[in-house]
């Protein structure tokens, strides 16, 4: 039966402690422990390889803040205390992704204050900077980029959403130039580049029937807004697709290393091998896998037969019933291991040259930096 040990094992230390990663990406389905993960790899940058580390999460999961000790997070990094660096020199910081923030951020950097401020005031940046499908992963390359060309960090790590919003990551600076790149777009961004009329007054008088049937679709109210919020942005949207673009080929570079985090459930482990397929076809280098809440049992060569039929045979003899108890658990736990093994291998057989390091289960949640220094050790045990 194929197993995970047919896989080449992964050194996450030799990654961490590598200067020339300068970035570890932290993807998989959502509840397999990713968070944490990406937590505690950073802390171990820190405390073990004295790395300035920067933990960035675009999932807004409270479990961050609370198992570094941190009341809240934000879109700035905060430095957080009481960790054990004296002896290294690195330092950790954590911060959560705010993509209103950060697209506000980016506004107020790239123009001037009055047109920063007519930007604000449109209703379609209120509603496209908050809420719209899209602007929360653009807004995460956004947020990597500055943290990367700010060049206070040894190592980044970052913490994606589940598994198909994390590729939604990837695919923003593609889909941003489709976009800009738009018929509908080029025709609202026309008058703010040849008339100086009002867009609204523009798009009556020279659309016509184009105009007349825009209109009856999404409105002559939200027409104005759009085309009055393309035309503030428009000498912003070149820096916005070439940062983007930019980011985007940091990402396909040696200095980034892609972690995929998986359970060994059928669901998650589909999902990771679904996001190696597209990780190898967009030649982004795929460090690994980390395989979070292992099974393994005790005694690992008494069979899970061979414990049922012992636990039988003591019963009939009428053998202490603790000990058939025992018996029976390891049973179950034993077979639970042999099934996890079965599903992992569905990994290993379709990328049989990525290494993977299996982490056992722990016995309770992680709350706390003492928590994320066992996971960190349970990662690098070999």
């Amino acid at each position: 039966m194929p197993s995970e040990a047919a896989a080449p094992p992964l050194d996450v230390d030799r990654i961490l402690a590598d200067p020339g990663v300068r970035i570890v990406v932290c993807c998989g389905a959502g509840g397999v422990g990713k968070t944490t993960t990406a937590a505690a790899l950073a802390l171990r940058a820190a405390e073990r390889h004295g790395r300035r580390t920067v933990v960035l999460t675009i999932d807004p999961a409270r479990r961050l803040a609370q198992s570094l000790g941190l009341t809240e997070l934000d879109n700035t990094p905060r430095q957080v205390k009481g960790i054990d660096v004296e002896e290294s020199g690195g330092e950790l910081h954590a911060m959560m992704l705010d993509m209103k923030r950060t697209f506000d951020d980016v506004v107020l950097q790239h123009t001037d204050p009055a047109k920063a401020a007519e930007i604000f005031a449109n209703p379609f940046y209120q509603a496209m900077s908050s809420t719209f499908a899209g602007t929360q992963e653009y807004m995460a390359m956004e947020k990597l980029g500055q943290l990367h060309a700010r060049g206070e960090w040894d190592l980044i790590v970052v913490d994606t959403p589940p598994s198909r919003s994390a590729l939604d990551f990837l695919d923003a600076p593609a889909r941003l130039s489709r976009f800009l790149d738009g018929r509908m777009l080029r025709l609202l961004l026309a008058p703010a580049r040849t008339g100086g009329r009002s867009m609204f007054s523009f798009v009556t008088a020279g659309f016509g029937m184009f105009s007349k049937a825009v209109q009856k679709v999404i409105g002559a109210q939200l027409l104005t807004d759009l085309s009055g919020f393309v035309a503030a942005l428009d000498s912003m949207f070149g820096g916005f697709r070439q940062r983007a673009e930019q980011t985007y080929r940091i990402l396909q570079a040696r200095e980034t290393a892609f972690l995929l985090v998986a359970a060994p459930e059928p669901d998650a482990v589909r999902e990771a091998a679904y996001f190696a397929g597209r990780l190898r076809d967009e030649r982004m280098p795929l460090a690994g896998l980390v395989l979070n809440r292992v099974h393994r049992p005790a005694v690992p060569e008494l069979s899970a037969a061979d414990s049922i039929a012992a636990a039988a045979r003591l019963t009939q003899e009428g053998g202490h019933a603790g000990t058939v108890e025992v018996l029976r658990a390891h049973a179950a736990l034993a077979e639970q291991a042999v099934r996890e093994q079965r599903v992992a291998a569905r990994f290993t057989e379709a990328f049989p040259a990525v290494p993977t390091v299996s982490v056992t289960a722990q016995p309770a949640d992680v709350h706390d930096v003492d928590g994320l220094r066992t996971i960190g050790e349970a990662i690098n045990r070999r």
